[in-house]
This record gives structure tokens, sequence and C-alpha cells, in this order.
């Protein structure tokens, strides 16, 4: 059986990867055996930050409602017990932006919790 040069394939399953890993430094973007382990520590590390960039959006929006609602004269976990016992069903998420963009709404939906629980 003849021998198979596998120039044109293993030039293109290169050039794949080091297309992919383009912006990387020093020889993990020339070099292909650098560069492979480049890319699966890179995928690894995409796929592990999706889900902490979820946490940390989640613990900037508490933080956010927090200094909010501390201006207001109540702690978070005070704001939070008020707003279900008066069933206003906001998520963290609007709360969030409605203190970070619009304090006067936000210092309305807290009164009106409050009154509502005292």
């Amino acid at each position: 059986m003849a021998r198979v040069k596998g120039g044109f394939t293993t030039h293109r399953r290169h050039k794949k990867i080091l297309d992919s890993v383009k912006g990387h430094s020093g020889s993990r973007h020339r070099r292909f055996r650098v560069a492979k382990e480049s890319l699966i520590h890179a995928l690894a590390y995409s796929t592990a930050h999706r889900r902490s960039k979820k946490r940390d959006q989640r613990s900037l929006m508490i933080t956010r409602i927090n200094a909010a609602s501390r201006k207001c004269g109540l702690s978070y976990s005070n704001l939070i017990n008020n707003l279900k016992k008066s069933n206003i069903e906001l998520d963290r998420k609007t709360l969030s932006l409605l203190a970070y963009n619009d304090f006067e709404a936000f210092e309305k939906i807290v009164q009106e919790s409050s009154a509502e629980n005292n």
C-alpha cells in the first residue's frame, strides 16, 4: 500500500487551530503544539467563566440594591422581606436597574413595600 502524504489535510487542521488562537501571546499563536494546548485551556476557561459571569452579575445586582436600599434607610434583607410580604414581585435584575438608573422609582417601591408592612 502506498504512503499517503497528509500535507493538505494537516495544513488545514493546523491552520484552523492557529487561526482560532490568533490573539494569544508569544509562541501560543505561532507554534502548532503550543497553540493546540493553549486553545484547549482557553475553551475550558471560557466554559467555566460563562458560569461565573452569571454569579458575578447577580452579586453586582445585590450590591446595587443594598446600596440603594440603605440610602432609603433599609438593609437589603429587610427590603427583600418587605417586598415578599407586600406581594411586589420584582426580580433582582429589575430592582437593580431601577436603583441604578431611576432612583426615584426605586424609592417609591421601597416606601410602598414598607408602608404595607408597618
